[in-house]
């Protein structure tokens, strides 16, 4: 063999064994789960057209692919490879309850010392109702207050016999006694100074606060 013979010989043989040696590199590469856990369906491995698109087989059953193809590197959809789990879908956000305070005139309900609800106060009601149907109901709470006329005693009997006359009312509309808390507090928080008619006014009250969330 003539020494340029000899000279290309080894040249070839030289570009086999790179050759060999990079192919194994890569292979090893593909195998290594680190490098799959980051290669999911990157294609990398299937061979593309110039819009990105595989080339398939005559009849379009298989994606044609290169020496490296491992199932963890073929491209998304493509025949054997191993299609990476979407997260599951967020939960929707909690729904925060909302919370609405209404303060009443007594009078408006009650006549003085009565317990009877009037028909003003009724119409109120009926309206707290139709609000009340548009939510998903958790709690109303009731309360009765009163003036200072009178011994502490029988005003907070009074204030009680109220809050529980509008929890009946409420019931009869069709509202789960069970959603309806009622207390009395006599005359012990007033708003007003008792001194004056206008102050005793104010403290003769219901105050109703509803608790719910609202439906979509």
């Amino acid at each position: 063999m003539n020494k340029p013979s000899k000279i290309a010989l080894a040249l070839a043989f030289a570009a086999t064994t790179v050759s060999g040696v990079a192919m194994a590199q890569q292979v090893r590469a593909v195998a290594d789960p680190a490098v799959i856990a980051q290669n999911i369906g990157t294609g990398e491995n299937n061979w593309v057209n110039v819009s990105g698109l595989p080339w398939m087989n005559g009849t379009n059953e298989h994606c044609w692919r290169n020496a490296f193809w491992t199932p963890a590197t073929g491209l998304m959809g493509c025949d054997g490879t191993i299609i990476a789990q979407a997260a599951p879908p967020a939960p929707p956000p909690a729904v925060a309850p909302v919370a609405e305070k209404v303060v009443y005139d007594a009078d408006t309900f009650f006549d003085f010392d009565k317990t009877d609800i009037k028909p003003d106060g009724r119409q109120m009601l009926d309206e707290l109702v139709r609000q009340v149907n548009n939510l998903e109901l958790e709690v109303i709470i009731a309360v009765g207050h009163t003036d200072s006329i009178g011994t502490d005693a029988y005003n907070q009997g009074l204030s009680e016999r109220r809050a529980n006359a509008v929890k009946q009312y409420l019931v009869g509309r069709g509202i789960d006694p069970n959603r309806i808390y009622t207390e009395g507090k006599g005359e012990s928080q007033p708003v007003a100074s008792n001194a004056t008619r206008e102050g005793r006014a104010q403290n003769r009250r219901v105050e109703l606060e509803v608790v719910g969330t609202r439906r979509k």
